[in-house]
């Protein structure tokens, strides 16, 4: 299964007027994709990083068929202490994956400026099934204080319905 038919999530697609035209996004564990290409599409510069070489290539399928530019990143986030190093992003889009260790790392290699986007399940997600091992999950506000030293453009955390999902959302800016 490829997910291509898949949207991008709104909160990307809300976040996106906050980002400089042409910047630099990495869609850190990015999976197929969907919301790295939609980045993509509106012309900026996107690196897909995730493990799976499978999703990596449909990726480069999709980038290739449709002529835009984009750079493959295989790496397992997890088994690096510091696995972004000294890169630097205009943008970091992070959906739906949660490894503790790294959060710090994030908030580094932001640039100046720079935009944080992150959407991830909360231990309120156990009541609508998987995920549901808390190393995946967020505590209330967990997402929000992690991030603390960003200035916050918009913070949600909640049930979310069609499909039934708890979830917290983030949007936020690092200072100049």
């Amino acid at each position: 299964m490829t997910h291509q038919g898949q949207e991008a999530s709104a909160l990307v697609l809300q976040a996106e007027s906050h980002l400089a035209p042409g910047s630099l996004v990495l869609d850190l564990a990015c999976g197929y994709g969907r919301n790295g290409l939609a980045l993509a599409r509106r012309g900026h510069q996107v690196w897909f990083a995730d493990r799976n070489r499978e999703a990596l290539d449909a990726i480069q399928s999709r980038l290739s068929e449709e002529r835009l530019n984009g750079v493959l990143w295989q790496t397992d986030l997890e088994a690096h202490e510091r696995p972004l190093g000294q890169r630097r992003f205009d943008a970091i889009l992070v959906c739906h994956y949660l490894h503790r260790p790294l959060l710090p790392d994030l908030a580094l290699a932001l640039r100046p400026g720079g935009i944080l986007i992150y959407e991830t399940f909360t231990t309120d997600n156990r009541a609508f099934g998987r995920p549901n091992n808390p190393a995946f999950l967020l505590e209330p506000n967990e997402l929000k204080s992690a991030f603390a030293s960003l200035e916050t453009i918009h913070y949600r955390e909640g049930i979310w319905r069609n499909p039934d999902r708890a979830t917290a959302q983030l949007i936020a800016r690092k200072a100049d």
